[in-house]
């Protein structure tokens, strides 16, 4: 017999399988949903085409022979024929240290030292 008291209970289990039904449709058709938009671009002035800096890279061989390009230099005279060589290049141009891994430190530091007296900023060590 039917009782007034009793509390009916919703069965929501069909209105979610429909709700999860559409939202697979939706994610799955949303992606290749394209909106295309008549828009009119302002002309733009003329513009120099930038250019990067040439990039330098001096290496060093365990001898101690350092070699830039076509190159070579002794370590000793190195400091002032980089200066010397150096007006011929962008001084915003990177520059790349390679050297051997037998050397010491302090060698690779000297490179180092004389390259950035010489007025370059963005010099790198490279690593194997």
């Amino acid at each position: 017999m039917f009782s007034w008291d009793d509390t009916p209970d919703l069965n929501i289990t069909p209105l979610v399988d429909v709700m999860l039904v559409l939202m697979s449709i939706l994610m799955v058709t949303a992606p290749t949903i394209t909106f295309q938009e008549q828009i009119t671009l302002p002309q733009g002035s003329k513009s120099i085409k930038v250019t990067k800096p040439k990039t330098l890279t001096i290496r060093m061989d365990k001898n101690k022979i350092i070699h830039l390009g076509k190159d070579t230099y002794k370590m000793d005279t190195f400091a002032d024929d980089f200066v010397n060589m150096s007006v011929k290049y962008n001084k915003n141009s990177d520059v790349y240290i390679r050297a051997d891994e037998n050397l010491k430190y302090k060698n690779i530091m000297y490179i180092l030292k004389s390259v950035k007296s010489a007025g370059f900023e963005k010099v790198s060590l490279i690593t194997l």
